[in-house]
């Protein structure tokens, strides 16, 4: 299986490499060239080479149209940024803070561009749908990213709308991936349907895994740091979930802590670990996380596809929910 993504790997990563995305004004394409080289799990392309290979042997023919969804995925990060005013992206300066906001946010507009470009680069037959469901998806993740701005302003988030959020955010792209490739590959309605609702539930226990690691990963491990959400009031799962349950003295100290304006940060992060940890927060966010990865799962035994060619996707989805980063 690691030979198999290895080579995946490998033919996202050359095809990035190959790509100029424009040359001038070069203040417009470097900024490109730079959160692409970037790197980051490349995830998205890759989950769309794993689903092609379900139904044909060779993916070669589509690592444009994977590239498109990865183009996409960083132009979405890279507004993202602007909006949460983030400094760093993959540990290194967000494109905003290495140029300038203006120049991030036409830069972004451009590598929306760019993916349509590849995109339309795709067998006449498939293009109306692959465009429908590209359009789709994007719209959603514009839907929860704004609701997650909403969340901000907000005095309290209920687990539901939580949930809605992050699926619009981040699970439907994951979905949307899968289905792309086993578009491309010819697949029917019924194998589509069916990655894109496995895409879908592990894209949920995955962002579900990333609030759990916020607050419980090993320090060594982790690629920033533990802690973060609790530091900035972050409405994440852990936290709705607190809130909800919290009483008495806790929810007064938890209040007081999400209230508090100047304080020692390892020491907040130390009291609201210590209020979860009382409230069984972690076993609940696992047990919800471990939920979604189970119906995904089940939706993977729907795909009609030979065992050993399922058995990599499955494997795949493995490795990410056992990640510790």
């Amino acid at each position: 299986m690691i030979k198999k993504l290895d080579h995946l790997k490998k033919l996202i990563t050359d095809e990035i490499e190959d790509q100029k995305y424009g040359s001038c004004p070069a203040e417009l394409y470097e900024p490109i060239r730079y959160i692409m080289s970037l790197g980051g799990k490349r995830l998205r392309p890759l989950l769309t080479l794993i689903a092609c290979s379900l139904f044909k042997n060779k993916v070669e023919k589509i690592v444009k149209q994977a590239l498109a969804v990865e183009l996409f995925h960083n132009f979405t990060l890279m507004h993202d940024d602007i909006m949460d005013e983030a400094p760093l992206r993959r540990g290194q300066p967000a494109v905003h803070e290495k140029w300038n906001r203006n120049t991030a946010i036409l830069s972004g507009d451009v590598m929306l561009i760019r993916a349509y470009d590849y995109l339309i680069d795709t067998d006449e037959k498939y293009l109306p749908k692959i465009l429908k469901l590209f359009n789709k998806c994007a719209a959603e993740v514009c839907e929860g990213q704004q609701l997650d701005m909403l969340f901000e302003s907000r005095s309290s988030v209920t687990e539901q709308e939580y949930l809605d959020m992050i699926r619009l955010k981040t699970a439907v792209l994951l979905g949307m991936s899968l289905r792309l490739g086993a578009l491309l590959a010819g697949a029917n309605k019924v194998n589509q349907k069916a990655l894109y609702s496995f895409g879908v539930n592990i894209g949920m226990g995955f962002q579900l895994k990333d609030d759990l690691l916020d607050v419980y990963a090993d320090n060594s491990k982790f690629g920033k740091q533990v802690g973060g959400d609790i530091i900035a009031n972050k409405k994440t799962f852990l936290l709705i979930k607190a809130l909800e349950l919290a009483g008495g003295q806790q929810r007064e100290e938890l209040d007081r802590w999400l209230s508090m304006k100047d304080f020692d940060p390892a020491e907040k992060v130390k009291a609201v670990t210590g209020i979860y940890d009382g409230l069984g927060i972690k076993e609940l966010t696992e047990q919800k996380m471990n939920e979604y990865f189970d119906a995904g799962f089940s939706s993977l035994k729907k795909v009609d596809a030979p065992m050993q060619r399922r058995s990599l996707l499955r494997e795949f989805a493995q490795i990410l929910i056992e990640r510790e980063s």
